[in-house]
């Protein structure tokens, strides 16, 4: 069953018995820029009372209610997400208290209603995993190799020169067979693949490991 994201981070205002509640649905990358982003919803709503929140990234989801009652906040705004099937997403909910307690029971409606209202603009799209494709080249190769990198679409994320040249691609992960493939025919047998043993692959947890 295919996931999606958002093609740009999306926003809306309800007010509801008094309280603000300013929703936000932002594409991230991973946990780490998810975090970013809440760091700066903070600094931008340094009044609020609270900033809660919940984030599907694969593994590295999570959810808060910073402060609301257990179960009113991050879980209902983790639901409306799940009900998109999206993924790779936060959702935040900034909220200005206004003075009128509206309840366990209001509180999972508005958080829900306040991010099923943001997501109701949102364009989503198809959320293809991508993988880390590790290749040793020599140097005489390099050349063709990255002609072929620039003409597949693939992104060079990282490379090193020692006694042979190291490139780093990501791509999505259902091409690393047909580039493993298609990579050796080019420089007739003599790239290596290698596993990439020092961060496991990229944030979403993919990597086109070494085969023989």
């Amino acid at each position: 069953m295919p996931t999606f994201t958002l093609a740009g981070p999306v926003s809306a205002e309800l007010e509801i018995r008094k309280s603000r509640f300013i929703a936000h649905a932002i594409p991230v990358a991973d946990r780490d820029a998810a975090m970013q982003a809440l760091r700066s919803l903070r600094e931008a709503h340094p009044s609020a009372t609270h900033v809660c929140w919940a984030l599907l990234a694969g593994g590295q989801s999570g959810m808060s209610d910073d402060g609301e009652p257990s179960g009113t906040a991050g879980r209902p705004i983790l639901e409306v997400l799940r009900h998109h099937d999206l993924d790779g997403v936060l959702a935040a909910v900034v909220r200005y208290y206004g003075g009128v307690k509206l309840g366990a029971g209001g509180l999972v409606r508005a958080y829900t209603d306040a991010i099923a209202t943001a997501l109701q603009q949102a364009q989503r799209v198809e959320r293809i995993a991508q993988a880390q494709l590790t290749i040793e080249i020599d140097y005489p190769d390099e050349a063709r190799v990255r002609r072929w990198i620039e003409q597949e679409g693939a992104e060079l994320v990282d490379s090193g020169y020692e006694l042979t040249v190291r490139l780093v691609l990501r791509m999505p992960a259902t091409k690393c067979d047909t580039a493993r493939v298609a990579l050796r025919d080019l420089t007739q047998g003599r790239a290596r693949f290698v596993d990439d043993d020092d961060d496991g692959g990229d944030r979403t947890g993919h990597r086109c490991a070494a085969r023989p």
